[in-house]
């Protein structure tokens, strides 16, 4: 790998990449993560893939807003990339990310797709 050249944000340092899409793909996300992150870029992904089983903590009643609080703290996370990349195998977003993918596109940051490379990907293979 020292021979390659890491992919770079404008400021020449490592790229950061945001990793957005649902939480029940936990596997490719892990996946991508490794792949972006010997690639040489700084990837952010989700925190947690469900949530916390707490003593006493009852979901329902949470007052506090906590997949709110933690939805904020993702675009937070999309605020701090240089691009935002879609963990979405076969196509799949859901709202929640489509409304990521949205707000990534309304800070100009590229977003790139899993599925669309995988196409891409599979296009390369033997011609006939």
């Amino acid at each position: 790998m020292e021979d390659q050249q890491a992919p770079q944000s404008a400021e020449g340092e490592a790229k950061v990449i945001t990793l957005c899409g649902s939480t029940k793909f936990e596997a490719e996300f892990a996946e991508v993560n490794q792949r972006l992150t010997m690639e040489g870029c700084v990837v952010i992904s989700l925190g947690m893939f469900s949530l916390p089983d707490l003593p006493d903590y009852d979901r329902t009643a949470d007052s506090s807003d906590l997949k709110g609080r933690l939805g904020r703290l993702h675009f937070q996370k999309i605020r701090m990339a240089d691009e935002v990349y879609i963990v979405d195998p076969g196509g799949y977003v859901g709202e929640s990310t489509r409304r990521e993918i949205a707000y990534a596109e309304s800070l100009g940051k590229p977003v790139r797709y899993l599925s669309r490379e995988r196409l891409a990907r599979a296009g390369d293979g033997p011609q006939e």
